[in-house]
């Protein structure tokens, strides 16, 4: 008989555990008229559309924000592909295309580029040393191969006319 009063107390407790959650609900809603009720529905449902429309503005901003880091993201793009086509310039590249095409197999350093393809930069221009010539002749030469030859004999002081 002890087993059979032990199930019975089993039965009960959750029994009386839920009428005490539906005496505490009841406490914590007052009894209400109709027009109070409609009253209370209609704040809950403006509360509801306050927060529709906070979330609309937050979802407005989420996407502006992802659309600046997208802008973002492509103008760093834009700037790094700018530095490395500047290295490459200051590097006396030929052709910057093929430069960029093989760049990436020598983990985008121009230095080492430059060092594996020597084919795509040109050398520095050689620069001419100036002595003085402008590419004219001498005022004091003629350019006619008897004159000339006439001049050395004088300065040589072997003058036929003597």
């Amino acid at each position: 008989m002890a087993g059979d009063n032990h199930g019975a107390e089993t039965q009960e407790e959750p029994q009386a555990q839920e009428d005490l959650g539906q005496q505490q609900t009841a406490q914590e809603q007052p009894q209400m008229s109709g027009k109070d009720w409609e009253k209370a529905i209609a704040e809950r449902d403006e509360k509801i559309a306050a927060l529709e429309a906070h979330m609309a503005d937050a979802a407005k901003n989420a996407e502006a924000a992802e659309q600046l880091r997208g802008e973002i993201a492509e103008l760093k793009a834009q700037g790094e592909s700018d530095r490395i086509d500047f290295k490459l310039q200051l590097a006396g590249v030929r052709n910057i295309k093929a430069a960029r095409a093989v760049l990436a197999d020598h983990d985008n350093d121009v230095d080492k580029l430059k060092e594996a393809e020597p084919w795509l930069f040109a050398d520095a221009p050689a620069v001419k040393p100036r002595g003085g010539t402008t590419g004219l002749p001498n005022a004091g030469t003629s350019s006619d191969e008897g004159k000339t030859m006439k001049r050395w004999r004088r300065l040589a002081g072997l003058d036929d006319e003597k």
